[in-house]
């Protein structure tokens, strides 16, 4: 099984703050677009236990990521899948057999309710900095675009020294910050409430 405990910082930039640390860290010819696709039950019974499960297209591959809370950070695990698989889960919310569909079992969340829910397409530099990976995204979805800092770090109490002095040197006020997911339903429902 392919897993990872995932701890990161994150903050959500303003378009000027996100071209300063760009430009700062000469990024300008390294970010790599990613698309994330989002799903979930119509009850969203995996964003009430905390979780989210998305297929992420990059460099021409398809992986499928079940993110879960843990002590320390989230759980994640990861899934490659063929073309085939991945258009098929977004047409039909089927989950391919494998380690995610064995988890959700698990869970009590039955794999035939998962409907697809949009996708979130983002531009990504990353680069390593003091023992972890420095992360400037420019998401959009919908008719929105965000930025945002993360920084992913080997452990919690270090990267967050981290990530507090590279706020503070830039002069960038901690912001709380959901999570891409979160901000995606959240933009999703806002958009339906207004229909």
């Amino acid at each position: 099984m392919n897993q990872e405990i995932e701890i990161e910082f994150k903050n959500i930039l303003t378009k000027t703050e996100f071209e300063q640390l760009r430009d700062h860290f000469q990024l300008d010819n390294v970010f790599l677009r990613q698309v994330n696709h989002y799903f979930d039950t119509q009850k969203f019974d995996l964003k009430s236990k905390g979780a989210a499960l998305r297929i992420r297209e990059k460099n021409k591959k398809q992986v499928l990521t079940l993110k879960q809370p843990h002590q320390e950070g989230l759980l994640e695990t990861h899934q490659y899948l063929s073309h085939s698989e991945a258009n098929n889960m977004i047409e039909t919310g089927q989950l391919p057999k494998g380690d995610i569909q064995n988890i959700l079992t698990h869970s009590g969340i039955k794999e035939t309710k998962l409907q697809y829910l949009g996708s979130l397409t983002t531009d990504r530099a990353q680069i390593s900095f003091k023992n972890g990976e420095l992360v400037l995204d420019h998401s959009y979805y919908f008719d929105k675009d965000d930025y945002e800092l993360e920084y992913e770090a080997t452990d919690a109490k270090s990267g967050k020294e981290i990530f507090n002095q590279l706020l503070s040197q830039f002069h960038i006020p901690s912001r709380e910050t959901k999570n891409k997911i979160r901000r995606f339903f959240e933009t999703k429902k806002s958009m339906e409430d207004t229909k």
